[in-house]
């Protein structure tokens, strides 16, 4: 089991001390992301003492301490997941051979285009969040909220290492590249389109953590079984984080749930909004939103770069171990498919289809926490159920783009979408309506907004009255 050199100017477990070219390199990046930081950073909250969990082992048992910190003195580093002896290439073409630990240079640039699109989503969040901080409903989420940003801020090193390690000077324009970009920027936007958008109230916030970092969960699970081992190594490690943003969404949205429906309950037959608490559907309609754009991000349900990145071992599925055939030559996956104004079912060969597969795995995760939801309106007696939309409605990547279908996936006509749009998306009085409750933070321990059930539990075992983040 490898050990984190902590007391590093940079903290890691690849043994940074041993390159000195590599250590400098990154050394002389690291002033630069704290620039970023400060500046692009949650703003307002640099000086204050936040109860953070900080990376001490690799090791998932027991890895990270807690502490009161100040965001800028986090300690962001370096940390892979433990290599596997004898691991081989579990997919593709070379299924079975050794995994490289260095870039082939057939697939250098597919790989550099990968590791950078990551990366670059990392520092993205960040951005878009920024300003979240001060209209925080509690202590407990503006520090749940802190911690996603700054292990947002950890996963942009894990690329940053792989770009300087392994891509040379290509490799380190990348870096410098990464904190470049801004979010929103008309000039030198983000990589990917969702992350371009601010996220400026924590409704949008809880539905990004719940349906965007979940896409997050299957790009790294993917690339958590490349043959490039380093980047195997680099996203098991990440998972392991990335775990803690999909609760903050999960839970964030049932303690929404359930403060609707108290109020529900309270007020029988009146319209929630009267007491200051988000409908549920505005709720269900921020999850069409969420959802779909989310579904997005994997890319077109028929794929020659997904076929290309299977067949050369660069990108698996989630969890390949549970697959039978490793190399999906021969396997066909039905896909429905819009043709002459209708959907009619076609063959599809499944190495072209890993998009859909990886897609089609997130769609059942994302349905397992709405199960939670909607058992929770049961046990209150509440008669309303939260909904996925279908795949096909409101896609802008894929086969469904520039088509219109309702949230049940029926093709529709222009003028019904634009009739019923509103009804199925957030419109302008929900946007308006949700931001109305959220213009003040709650900063006193043990308090909490009015539209927002407190959690059941704390964090670390601290109580939820605990005074999670100490204002300077």
């Amino acid at each position: 089991m490898s050990t984190i050199a902590t007391n590093e100017k940079i903290p890691n477990n690849v043994n940074l001390a041993g390159d000195r070219k590599l250590q400098r390199a990154l050394e002389k990046w690291q002033p630069h992301f704290l620039e970023w930081w400060k500046e692009m950073g949650p703003e307002g909250f640099q000086a204050d003492n936040i109860f953070l969990r900080t990376a001490i082992s690799a090791d998932a048992k027991g890895w990270a301490h807690f502490d009161h910190v100040k965001m800028p003195d986090y300690r962001w580093g370096i940390f892979l997941a433990d290599a596997v002896e004898g691991r081989t290439i579990g997919f593709g073409d070379d299924y079975g051979k050794p995994v490289w630990q260095e870039v082939p240079g057939e697939y250098r640039n597919t790989l550099r285009r990968l590791i950078v699109t990551q990366g670059d989503t990392e520092p993205a969040s960040v951005e878009q969040q920024r300003l979240l901080g001060q209209t925080c409903p509690s202590l407990y989420d503006l520090r749940n909220l802190f911690q996603v940003n700054v292990e947002e801020g950890r996963h942009l090193w894990a690329m940053v290492y792989l770009l300087h390690m392994y891509f040379g000077r290509d490799g380190r324009e990348e870096a410098d590249a990464l904190l470049e970009r801004r979010s929103g920027n008309a000039d030198n936007p983000r990589i990917l389109g969702a992350f371009n958008a601010p996220i400026d109230d924590w409704l949008s916030f809880f539905m990004f953590t719940y349906f965007t970092d979940r896409d997050g969960k299957y790009q790294l699970l993917a690339l958590s079984e490349s043959a490039f081992d380093p980047l195997s190594r680099t996203t098991r490690f990440m998972l392991t984080e990335e775990a803690h943003h999909m609760f903050v969404g999960e839970t964030g949205i049932l303690r929404m749930v359930q403060r609707a429906a108290e109020i529900m309950n309270e007020h029988p037959g009146e319209d929630p909004r009267k007491y200051g608490v988000i409908d549920l559907p505005t709720l269900q309609r921020y999850v069409n939103f969420w959802f779909s754009i989310s579904l997005d991000l994997f890319g077109g349900e028929i794929s020659s770069n997904a076929a290309t990145y299977f067949a050369s071992g660069i990108k698996g599925r989630a969890k390949e171990s549970k697959h039978e055939d490793h190399v999906a030559l021969e396997q066909i996956m039905r896909m429905d498919v819009p043709k002459d104004g209708k959907i009619v079912s076609e063959e599809v060969p499944l190495r072209n289809a890993m998009n859909e597969v990886l897609r089609s795995e997130y769609v059942e995760d994302s349905q397992r926490g709405l199960n939670k939801f909607n058992r929770l309106l049961v046990e209150m007696g509440i008669d309303f159920a939260l909904e996925l939309p279908s795949t096909r409605f409101n896609r802008q990547v894929g086969l469904y783009e520039g088509l219109r279908f309702d949230p049940q996936g029926n093709l529709v006509s222009e003028d019904d979408w634009k009739t019923n749009e509103k009804n199925w998306l957030p419109n302008d009085s929900d946007r308006e309506y949700v931001k109305s409750l959220m213009t003040e933070a709650v900063h006193e321990p043990g308090k909490i907004a009015n539209w927002i059930a407190p959690p059941k539990h704390g964090i670390k075992g601290k109580p939820f009255e605990y005074e999670y983040v100490r204002f300077d």
